[in-house]
């Protein structure tokens, strides 16, 4: 099983970045867990991040290409104004999981909107980098029970 982890802008900057609400702990620790994690898993994880929308986009058709099983996405800022980035994840119909480490839902107006979360097949949020872990988690067992089928 192959899941695609993709990054927005400014995710590269964790731990720099307003660390009160995005924690201390920086990118590169961030992939360390997701690596170990996919091990304990017996997955392939891919780790993708870039600050252009296009970028993004570009990588979700790649994961098309690929066969990817599963997308794990934060798109970062690109969460709230980006129609390309959920027409691409409609496009490839990949089971998706929509991930925020801080909890949207009681920050910004602006950032109560999600266009992705309209193609994603689940949202976490609040759970710190632990949110990936549970994308995985959530996605190892939904693409096993959608083989059974």
């Amino acid at each position: 099983m192959k899941i695609i982890i993709i990054n927005g802008p400014n995710l590269n900057m964790l731990g720099i970045r307003e660390p009160g609400i995005y924690g201390k702990e920086d990118y590169d620790i961030l992939l360390k867990m997701i690596g170990e994690h996919a091990k304990k898993l017996g997955i392939e994880a891919e780790c993708f991040q870039s600050n252009h929308e296009g970028a993004l986009v570009d990588r979700i058709q790649q994961a098309y290409f690929e066969k990817a099983d599963g997308i794990v996405i934060n798109p970062g800022a690109y969460t709230h104004t980006s129609v390309a980035i959920l027409d691409a994840v409609k496009c490839v119909s990949i089971p998706t999981v929509e991930v925020h480490i801080s909890d949207v839902s009681k920050r910004e107006e602006f950032r109560q909107v999600s266009y992705i979360r309209q193609a994603a097949v689940k949202t976490i949020m609040g759970e710190g980098l632990r949110g990936y872990l549970s994308a995985m988690n959530f996605l190892v067992d939904y693409i096993g029970e959608k083989e059974k089928e």
